[in-house]
């Protein structure tokens, strides 16, 4: 936060460190924009007085009616800075519902995911066989096991850092999520996630309640992000292209680009709404021109002239 300017309750301040922390481990996000983010957030919670992150529609419906006399571009930075903090009050169970379809739209599109290549991941694969390959300890071995899990599954970050040690079984090829207000949904793990993961186990002291202990706790989003990015410098990836939350990209991207029915993917990345899911289709373009090209049945066949 700002500082003392800001009379947000002490349940808003604790939800607005929570997604800036969020924004920092899984998506990067670049110091300044962090405290923009921050500055909207205050702003609103003061406006309605400390009740931010229980606000209804028709609480935003007047916050928004607010904004009448601000630029188009300033609408657009606070809506889309009030969207993220809901959805992620949302996603992470600390509301029910997201309310923030009552803000407005002021021309704004939804920004599109960063994206790793087939190529990329080869790499980041390549790089992680050879470090397990010169010495299998335990820093290794979780590695492995935390890359096959965010690029194999789809995890969320805070999904994956906080799984418990036994949540991936060797009979099992899915791993059983709660989350979002206690639903459940149930997520494939491929063989050679499996079986990364119980290499990795075997070195988690057995009292654990955690697959990724760290201290009393689990590992931390920020941790997980700091290994991301240092294996993607190894394997000649520009760190900034990557964090946990583009693993999470590309495993939605490439299974698209593969065939998955958009519904499938919505259930497996635990999505509420299917026009979230919708926002992978850009990928598809290219992978669709060429099918066309190659598969049309008049691929073959001479054009008539004009």
């Amino acid at each position: 936060m700002t500082g003392a300017a800001s009379p947000a309750s002490g349940q808003d301040r604790r939800l607005i460190d929570a997604f800036a922390e969020m924004l920092a481990a899984e998506r990067g996000c670049a110091r300044n924009t962090l405290l923009a983010y921050r500055t909207d957030l205050a702003g609103a919670s003061e406006v309605l007085g400390g009740r931010l992150s229980v606000a209804d529609r028709d609480d935003l419906t007047r916050l928004a009616a607010g904004w009448a006399e601000l630029a188009t571009s300033s609408v657009s930075r606070k809506s889309s800075a009030l969207r993220r903090f809901f959805a992620f009050l949302f996603e992470e169970g600390h509301r029910p519902d997201d309310p923030s379809a009552a803000l407005p739209r002021p021309g704004a599109h939804r920004s599109l995911p960063r994206v790793l290549s087939h190529a990329d991941i080869t790499a980041l694969f390549a790089r992680l066989a050879e470090r397990v390959a010169e010495r299998a300890d335990a820093q290794n071995l979780r590695l492995l096991a935390l890359i096959e899990l965010l690029y194999g599954s789809g995890l969320r970050a805070t999904e994956l850092v906080s799984l418990p040690r036994e949540a991936v079984r060797v009979d099992q090829p899915f791993i059983i999520l709660r989350g979002k207000g206690g639903k459940e949904r149930l997520v494939p793990v491929s063989d050679r996630a499996r079986q990364a993961v119980l290499h990795w186990r075997m070195m988690v002291p057995s009292d654990s309640p955690y697959l990724f202990p760290s201290g009393k706790s689990f590992l931390s989003r920020v941790r997980l992000f700091q290994l991301v990015r240092a294996l993607a410098a190894e394997a000649g990836i520009a760190p900034e292209r990557i964090s946990p939350h583009v693993l999470r990209h590309a495993f939605a991207t490439h299974l698209l680009e593969g065939g998955a029915d958009l519904r499938a993917l919505q259930t497996l990345l635990g999505h509420a709404d299917i026009a979230t899911t919708q926002i992978y289709t850009h990928v598809g373009t290219q992978h669709l021109e060429e099918l066309v090209n190659s598969r049309h049945p008049l691929v073959d066949e001479t054009p008539p002239n004009p």
